[in-house]
């Protein structure tokens, strides 16, 4: 569990500098379309610090693969559980999408199809990356 606090903490670091960057192209994005006319300064705090932390908890969360020792299904769920339910709360926080069931409904549907199409690229491309690596250690041992 050590290793793994280290591990997430090292990963989030590294990557919740990004988080504003994100912050700022969403937030350009909704102005340019009219969505978002105006932002109080306690709007935009409260969207820097939110955005840093679900990035933070997103690259940490990614330890969970290297460091721990669960099965690999068992992995997938914990995190994709962890990121569903940053992501959502800080969703709600900052108003982003309305409180209502309809809106959680669709915004758990948006998730999970994005997480399992990731995975499902991941998986993909892995399985043809090591028949391709299977296939030349057969072909040096001849």
């Amino acid at each position: 569990m050590k290793a793994f606090l280290k591990e997430f903490t090292m990963r989030g670091l590294m990557v919740s500098a990004g988080g504003p960057m994100v912050l700022a192209i969403i937030y350009g994005i909704l102005g340019a379309t009219g969505t978002i006319t105006h932002l109080t300064p306690g709007e935009v705090c409260m969207g820097i610090l939110t955005i840093t932390v679900m990035a933070f908890i997103a690259a940490g969360m990614t330890a969970i693969y290297q460091v721990e020792q669960l099965p690999l299904m068992t992995a997938i769920l914990l995190h994709a559980g962890v990121l569903y339910l940053d992501y959502l709360l800080m969703y709600l926080l900052n108003r982003w999408i309305p409180g209502d069931l309809i809106s959680i409904g669709i915004f758990t549907a948006v998730f999970s199809l994005g997480f399992a199409l990731i995975w499902m690229c991941i998986y993909l491309t892995t399985k043809v990356r090591t028949k391709r690596l299977n296939q030349q250690i057969l072909e040096a041992d001849r």
